[in-house]
């Protein structure tokens, strides 16, 4: 995902948060990030497990 980001791009990035968000309000972003991203990781996860229906009367 982060593959074409180096390690300036990284500190820019975060020079810009830290300019609009402001030092207090970073911790409780990046821990909305996470939650978001965990739970999104969980719901894909259930739906890549779910077995896929045959549909054996459109093969025929």
């Amino acid at each position: 995902m982060f593959n074409n980001i180096g390690i300036s791009g990284l500190i820019i990035i975060f020079a810009i948060a830290l300019i609009v968000f402001g030092p207090a309000k970073l911790p409780q972003l990046g821990r909305a990030f996470g939650d978001t991203l965990r739970e999104f990781r969980n719901s894909t996860k259930g739906i890549a497990d779910d077995p896929q229906p045959q549909d054996d009367h459109l093969l025929k």
